[in-house]
Parts: structure tokens; C-alpha cells; sequence
């Protein structure tokens, strides 16, 4: 079967009888009244259908044209490239769900990578096998030159691991490619291509506006050259893939294999790289994700520069400031970010932040929230020098410090289900049952561990588990149930409709505003 279907020829004029242009003219005559009479400067002559036809075909030459994207793409499209890349995906007998770490876990559930196949990682297709018998794995995405060097920018889904990487560009011509470095933080990869005078694209200035026209153009299942248009949808998405997701979500029709490749805005300028779709189907369903290019921006600059990316670090593990903790905390808004622990031997922990500060401004800058604060800190270098402003204890105060480098790989919490001994003290009320951390086993000696949780009750709707440690209520040391009840009674008699809790679930720490009623 074709791939491109033959032109239709259309038909000619003579092809229609009189008697059926009679009743076409007719069914204008008994339903376009109306229409003619709201707009009389159609005043045709329905007695003569075929000067109707001939009047029509003047008016429609009067009509200014549709506008198209035909210039804008014809002068992109030959800076897009399709990406194809060869793993080794270890011996026949291993299988290749182990590979699924790669990619992050908030799209392993929710997002479909484009060149990414139901149950494939990195959107390749399992192929002959190599060596050893070992599986020969490829996959295709796709990505754009950035200068006429042959510098260019993917995913880094789409070339993590290969073995090797080869790049066709539109006039069909085949090059190798070497990955000069990778970010998988943001999925953004550059890659180099040997050689001159490669057409280019530029990476736009500004942000693009909801509503504003967008061009996709990519390797969608491998058809290369292939360009669909929309609008931006959306601005600011989170979609769980990382600490510092700040994706734009656009309507253009994307696939599997569009990975790496740009979108563009009417001027023929990059907004943004396409990494992730939301697909129930496993298709388009007009839901996109790109990177920003001012990230892409940031990002490759370092790649090309350094091979890798390095980021400032304060050290903090911090969480939304939701209403019921703005609440808890007596703040006017929902905003900022609070810290539900500083690192030991962390910038932040040095210089004096402790958990429960809300930070809420770096270098004057105001901070929206803890995603924005992850943002903020991650644009900036090791070794410079911030200052931030923090809610501390109900005061204001501004914290100096030198920011550290990121770790290459983040701290990850695992709950740790406590043994339920038995000696637990029901809090119905709350649908908790507790007991001191020093009588269960593998607990620990501070704080009160979560020996139960009733599954209608509301700590359950606010995340508690079997073996969560409780720190703190109402900033208040806790080591025993007891402990907990006054501090519950202490905010209950303030009027106040919320507590508090600092909360530890395997080696990390979060607090939670679980509502205790008004008094």
C-alpha cells in the first residue's frame, strides 16, 4: 500500500447535470434566504445557476486568503533532524524492564514518552541480537541544529545509553552523531554532527503567550519531515517528572518519535522541545508537553561548555505551603516554600534554617512556591552567593549563604512499615493510633511512630501510613501520644482549625496540616 496516496483529479465542471446544479440551487434558494438577507452584498441572480456558480467563484476571489504556515515551515523544517540510536539491551535472557529506572517515575505512570512503546524503554524497538546474545535495540526521536557547526538539541530519553547515534536531515542525507553531553534532569541531551554549513534554528527570547500559534514539527513513528500546528495551551505544568518541571503544554498533534523535536512560534523561533504527551491511548489526544526554551538555553550552554550541568544547592528538602499550613502557621497567603528539613552539613543547615522556616524570596525575588524556589536556586552556580528571605518562628529575617553544588543523585525516601507491638493509644478522632518511637522496634527514639491508620479517617486522607514517625506538632518536640494530645488541645484552644505535624517517613520529613476542628 502507498504511503502516498495518488492525487484525486478533480472533476470538471461539465460533470454536473443541469438537473442536479437545478436542485442544488434550489436547496440555496428555500435555505439561504436568510443568509442573504443578513448579508445583502451577495445579491446573485438565483434564476441562472450557472451564473449562481460563476458569482459565487468571484466573491470567494474577492475574500482575503486563509492564512497559512507554508513560509514559516518551509523556512525551519530543513533544521530538523531525525534521530536514530542502537542500545545494547543486555543479554536476550535479562528481558528489558529493569531499563524502566531510566525514565522518570511521575512519567512512568501518566506519561507516555514519544518514542517510547508500551512496555520499551527510551521509545526503542527490540531488534536482532548482537554479539553474546545480547539485544540489538533501536529507536528514533527526533531534534533541530542550534548552529551551522552541527551542533544539535534532543532528548536525553531519546540517546541515554546508545551505543551509537545517527541523524538523517531533511534533504535525506545520513551523518553520525556524538552525544557531547546530557541533562536528565531536565530530558534535554546535545549532540554533535561533524561538518559546516548546516541550516540552523534559533532559540526564541521570550515566552510564548496561552493561545498563541505553535508549529510541531518532528518524526512522528518514523515519517520524518512531518509538521502539525495548535496553540499554546497552557504555561507552568507540572507533570511529576522532576523537581524543576516547568513545562509548556500545547494542542499540536505529537507522537511517539516526535521526541527531541521543536516547536516554533509564527516567527520560526523554538519555543520549546517536545519531551511527553498525556496519552491514555498511546496516540495524540492534543495534550503536549515541551521544555521551555529558556531552560533548553541554560541547559545546553553548559553541555556544550562542560558536558554536564551543575547546579546550586542549599540543601533543604521543602514541600508547598498548601492553605491549611498557611493556616497552621498564621500566614496571610498560601505561599513560599517550607522546609520540612535542612540537610545535615547543607548550606542551609550552616547558615541557621530550620525546619518549619518558610523561605519566601531569593535575592529580593519573591518565591511562589517550592517548585519555583527549586527553580530559582537550581538556575545559579556553586559558590554563589544568595541571600534569602525566611519566616522563622513567626519573624522575618533574611538569611546570607553560598550555595553548594547538587548532588548527581537525589536522596530518595522509603517508608519503613514499624511493627505494630500492640501498645499503641487510639486517637479516634483523628483516625490515628499511636505510640512512643522507643517501643517499636526499628523506630528509632525520637518522636511518636503511627502504629494505625483508619482508612475513613482524616489522617488517612492526608497520607499518613503504618510507620510514620511524628516529630513535631504545633512546632513542639513530641515523645509520647500524650505529648501529642496537648499540643492538639493547645491549638484547639487558639481558636485555630488546623495543626501542624512534622512528619519523618524513611529518611525523610514532611509537614502535614491535618484539621483538628475549631475548638
Amino acid at each position: 500500500m502507498s504511503a502516498n496516496p495518488a492525487p484525486q483529479s478533480p472533476k470538471k465542471p461539465g460533470g454536473l447535470s443541469v438537473r442536479r446544479i437545478a436542485l442544488l440551487a434550489t436547496t440555496i434558494a428555500g435555505l439561504g434566504a436568510a443568509a442573504f438577507v443578513a448579508a445583502p452584498e451577495f445579491n446573485l441572480p438565483l434564476h441562472y445557476p450557472a451564473a449562481l456558480a460563476q458569482n459565487l467563484t468571484e466573491q470567494a476571489r474577492k475574500l482575503p486568503a486563509p492564512v497559512g504556515f507554508a513560509d514559516i515551515v518551509e523556512k525551519v523544517k530543513p533544521a530538523v533532524i531525525s534521530v536514530r540510536v542502537k542500545v545494547d539491551g543486555g543479554p536476550a535472557t535479562t528481558g528489558l524492564g529493569a531499563d524502566m529506572e531510566n525514565v522518570p517515575p511521575g512519567l512512568q505512570e501518566f506519561f507516555r514518552r514519544f518514542g517510547m512503546p508500551d512496555g520499551m524503554p527510551n521509545g526503542m524497538q527490540g531488534g536482532p541480537r548482537g554479539r553474546g546474545g545480547h539485544n540489538i535495540i533501536t529507536g528514533q526521536g527526533s531534534g533541530f541544529f542550534i548552529s551551522a557547526d552541527g551542533y544539535a538539541v534532543t532528548n536525553n530519553h531519546v540517546v541515554e545509553k546508545a551505543e551509537s547515534v545517527e541523524v538523517k536531515t531533511d534533504d535525506g542525507k545520513t551523518y553520525k552523531a556524538k552525544v557531547i553531553g546530557t541533562d536528565p534532569r531536565t530530558d534535554l541531551a546535545l549532540i554533535k554532527v561533524d561538518g559546516a554549513s548546516f541550516p540552523f534554528v534559533k532559540l526564541a527570547d521570550k515566552a510564548p503567550r496561552i493561545g498563541d500559534w505553535v508549529l510541531a514539527v518532528g518524526n512522528p513513528f518514523g515519517l520524518g519531515g512531518t509538521v502539525t500546528a495548535g496553540i499554546v495551551s497552557a504555561r507552568g505544568r507540572d507533570i511529576g517528572a522532576s523537581a524543576y518541571d516547568d513545562f509548556i503544554q500545547i494542542d499540536a498533534p505529537v507522537n511517539k518519535g516526535n521526541s527531541g523535536g521543536p516547536s516554533f512560534d509564527t516567527e520560526g523561533n523554538v519555543i520549546g522541545v517536545n519531551t511527553a504527551i498525556y496519552s491514555p491511548s498511546g496516540g495524540s489526544v492534543g495534550i503536549a508537553f515541551d521544555i521551555p526554551a529558556d531552560t533548553v538555553k541554560t541547559v545546553i550552554t553548559q553541555l556544550k561548555e562542560h558536558g554536564s550541568v551543575t547546579r546550586g544547592w542549599i540543601g533543604v528538602q521543602i514541600q508547598p505551603v498548601t492553605k491549611d499550613i498557611a493556616d497552621s502557621l498564621g500566614l496571610k497567603k498560601a505561599q513560599g516554600a517550607l522546609v520540612a528539613e535542612p540537610q545535615d552539613g547543607s548550606p542551609a543547615k550552616k547558615a541557621g534554617i530550620k525546619a518549619g522556616d518558610v523561605i519566601t524570596a531569593v535575592n529580593g525575588e519573591e518565591v511562589k512556591d517550592a517548585r519555583d524556589l527549586a527553580k530559582k536556586i537550581g538556575s545559579m552556580q556553586p559558590k554563589q552567593e544568595v541571600k534569602l528571605s525566611v519566616l522563622q518562628n513567626g519573624a522575618e529575617k533574611t538569611v546570607s549563604l553560598t550555595l553548594g553544588q547538587m548532588p548527581n543523585t537525589d536522596k530518595q525516601a522509603n517508608a519503613d512499615d514499624s511493627d505494630n507491638n500492640g501498645n499503641g493509644v487510639d486517637m479516634s478522632k483523628l483516625g490515628l493510633t499511636l505510640a512512643p518511637a522507643a517501643r517499636v522496634a526499628g523506630a528509632g527514639s525520637d518522636g511518636v511512630v503511627v502504629t494505625g491508620v483508619d482508612g475513613s479517617g482524616a489522617a488517612a486522607e492526608h497520607g499518613f501510613a503504618t510507620g510514620d514517625v511524628i516529630l513535631e506538632v504545633a512546632g513542639k518536640k513530641v515523645e509520647t501520644p500524650s505529648d501529642v494530645r496537648k499540643a492538639i488541645a493547645s491549638v484547639k484552644s487558639e481558636g485555630k482549625r488546623t495543626v501542624l505535624m512534622r512528619v519523618k517517613k524513611g529518611d525523610n520529613s514532611r509537614f502535614v496540616a491535618l484539621p483538628v476542628g475549631n475548638g
